[in-house]
């Protein structure tokens, strides 16, 4: 059982301030919320490992999402704890890992920074991820009618982009396509390490038999962090990047893209999507 200390669950993931409404030539005082971006470094202990610009919430599961993802860790057995240092310190996250897990240390040697947006930005290639991961052979299939369904139960569960327009989501479904986590955040790929975060922290990592949905476009880094939960399939609601496309093929991954209404693209893994069944 992982121990998880406090988290800054209950933090608005948006603020109120005041703003000037501009349109033609008339400009009116207003209110508006936008959301809230903060940094949040993560720590392996007292040694400093990442830091990236967030939406405050489920620190936690960001963490242990990005520490799977990143292959430092491999199951929720590996994380001991994770917890605030201090409460002077909200915005540093420290996890301890179980005795004897073992990592490439030589990785922390430098202070390893990420961004909300741009994640590897090109350091990573498929070459070298060839050497940490497999190709996925789940059997999942997912049928025609019950895709159609997934963007309408992503959007109807931003609560905060509702409130300010201006966050990303990423969801899990199940194989009967119900949604089991949706995270907000700045950061695509923050919303998918804390979705990716909240299946590990309840051991139902490798995520074989589940859908990875993003409501925006789908980057490399993304299909390395859903390769990295060995999730067979990655739906969006826009457009895939050409190494992202590369990713899926090479590794065996199911990468759907343009999924809405009743219409979608399929870059890689046709086989997973079951084009004659009704069943919803």
């Amino acid at each position: 059982m992982v121990h998880i200390g406090r988290d800054r669950m209950f933090d608005p993931a948006f603020i109120h301030g005041k703003i000037a409404r501009v349109k033609e030539n008339q400009s009116v005082s207003g209110e508006d919320k936008w959301a809230v971006e903060e940094p949040l470094e993560i720590r392996l202990g007292q040694s400093p490992l990442a830091i990236t610009m967030r939406t405050p919430g489920s620190d936690d599961e960001l963490a242990a999402g990005f520490l799977l993802t990143e292959n430092i860790i491999h199951k929720s057995e590996d994380i001991e704890k994770i917890a605030r240092p201090t409460r002077k310190l909200p915005n540093v996250i420290s996890v301890m890992l179980r005795r004897g897990v073992r990592f490439d240390r030589k990785r922390l040697n430098r202070y390893f920074h990420s961004s909300s947006s741009c994640g590897v930005c090109g350091k990573r290639t498929l070459e070298a991820l060839r050497l940490t991961a497999r190709p996925i052979a789940s059997d999942l299939k997912f049928p025609l009618e019950r895709l159609y369904l997934l963007p309408e139960k992503l959007r109807s569960e931003q609560e905060t982009f509702d409130e300010t327009g201006g966050l990303h989501a990423a969801a899990v479904f199940d194989a009967r396509g119900e949604l089991l986590f949706l995270r907000e955040d700045v950061g695509r790929h923050n919303a998918v390490d804390k979705v990716i975060g909240a299946a590990l922290l309840r051991n139902l990592i490798p995520l074989e038999d589940h859908l990875l949905m993003v409501s925006g476009r789908v980057s490399f880094e993304i299909m390395q962090k859903a390769l990295m939960a060995r999730v067979p399939v990655v739906a969006a609601v826009s457009a895939p990047s050409s190494l992202a496309v590369a990713l899926a093929r090479k590794f065996k991954m199911t990468l759907i893209g343009f999924l809405r209404g009743r219409s979608f693209n399929i870059y890689a893994g046709e086989e997973r999507i079951d084009q004659d069944s009704r069943q919803v």
